[in-house]
């Protein structure tokens, strides 16, 4: 099935091999990815304005236009995203795949009405290659995304005028997940191709520095089919003490030690998932003493004990995913701010599954599934607020709101889905 199994084959079916064939950003390590192929460094993105991989428009100052083409009009207002108003529109940022035919632009700007979850676009941060995971500094400055490609990197933005304040290589190849230590100092990213990690430093200004640290997922062996170490998501504990890594080809979430000087990773502890489930993506109950684990290769849900003093990770039996099709992939799992429901995206099935959360978060209770409204949900988050539900469909190009029923967890869609090519991550704030 060969090295890029699972992302490459997925993108595939769209008409085009995300990041295949294409040479990745020229310019070396320990500075800023060079310009050329749509990804800048230390310059002035544009918020609209020039065309997918292309260079960056208005270099030098922050130019607005129109971006890609959608179902709204684009209106220039950024939303505040510290206001207090529950009728006030918030930030929504989209992630996409910018390299097959029919991408997507860059990433998408958008705002959402708090209660109707109406979205409109409000414009374009263009010459970002392949942005398909997306993340926010704690202070709400920056905006950082995965360049997911053969040669991958990571991006920052400033959020305030959409400035791209440059790129850093990853060393790794398909960065496909990021995310901010809570501390702020480091970026963490988990590439798919290389089975590996990266850890970034972030400065002052939200700009990133060079790696300090990168971990190549080397054992246990990858299971029959799996062919090799494909980390796919990197996410620090709710203590703050350890760094978990969730690979699929290994079938086994690492745990990490950050020092918080050097940037440097220790392992400390292996939880070593059944053979063949290919863990995918992880997420902590509020209460921090269990996570729940989506396994995309065998079509289950579990959940884990988590030790805070060792960083131990203790992964319990499969439940069901609710899906009736076949093959289906989950993909994100989301847990409300309460920690009273938890969801899950199948791909394939094209379902959402909703999961009671029980016994202080140590047992999820399949409730049901409902129709995503959009083929391959790739994607799902919730709004701060836990009234919002948005899930982002790859191959339709669309993004799903669902309101939250605060009593019984059922998701009820908002209206039609909000167009965007390939949308693949749906950040709202």
């Amino acid at each position: 099935m060969g090295g890029e199994w699972s992302r490459r084959r997925f993108a595939g079916s769209m008409g085009a091999v995300v990041g295949a064939g294409v040479v990745g950003c020229s310019g070396g390590e320990g500075n800023g990815a060079g310009a050329s192929g749509g990804v800048s460094s230390g310059v002035t993105g544009s918020v609209g304005g020039s065309s997918p991989g292309g260079s960056p428009a208005g270099q030098g100052s922050a130019s607005r236009g129109p971006g890609a083409p959608d179902t709204t009009t684009p209106d220039t207002a950024v939303p505040d995203s510290s206001a207090p108003d529950s009728t006030t529109p918030r930030p929504l940022y989209i992630g996409t795949y910018t390299s097959p035919d029919g991408g997507g632009a860059g990433i998408r700007l958008a705002a959402y009405h708090p209660v109707t979850g109406r979205i409109r676009s409000t414009g374009m941060v263009t010459g970002v290659q392949d942005p398909s995971f997306l993340a926010t500094h704690p202070d709400g400055r920056t905006l950082y995304a995965v360049n997911e490609r053969e040669r991958g990197a990571v991006t920052a933005v400033r959020i305030r005028d959409g400035r791209v304040l440059g790129s850093r290589r990853t060393g790794g190849r398909h960065p496909c997940h990021l995310s901010v230590h809570p501390g702020g100092r480091w970026l963490l990213s988990a590439e798919y191709g290389s089975g590996s990690v990266t850890v970034h430093p972030i400065g002052s200004d939200g700009a990133l520095g060079g790696r300090t640290e990168s971990v190549t997922h080397a054992s246990p062996a990858p299971g029959p089919g799996q062919e090799g170490p494909h980390a796919h998501q990197i996410v620090t504990a709710p203590d703050g003490r350890h760094v978990l890594a969730v690979d699929l080809g290994t079938d086994t979430v690492y745990s990490y030690r950050l020092d918080d000087n050097a940037g440097t990773l220790t392992e400390v502890a292996r939880a070593r998932s059944r053979a063949g489930a290919g863990p995918r993506h992880l997420v902590f109950h509020p209460g921090g003493r269990y996570a729940y684990l989506a396994n995309e290769l065998d079509d289950t849900v579990t959940v884990c004990a988590y030790d805070a003093a060792s960083g131990r990770l203790t992964i319990g039996e499969p439940l069901p995913t609710g899906s009736k099709r076949r093959p289906t992939y989950p993909s994100q799992l989301a847990v409300t701010p309460d920690g009273a429901y938890a969801y899950l995206a199948n791909r394939g099935d094209n379902t959402l599954a909703r999961y009671g959360v029980e016994a202080d978060g140590a047992r999820l209770r399949l409730l049901g599934t409902v129709p995503v409204g959009g083929d391959f949900p790739r994607h799902v988050a919730i709004a701060p607020d836990g009234r919002l539900l948005f899930a982002s469909n790859q191959r339709s190009g669309t993004v799903t709101v669902f309101r939250i029923d605060e009593a019984s967890g059922t998701l009820t869609r908002t209206g039609e889905p909000f167009t965007s090519p390939m949308a693949v991550c749906a950040l709202p704030l």
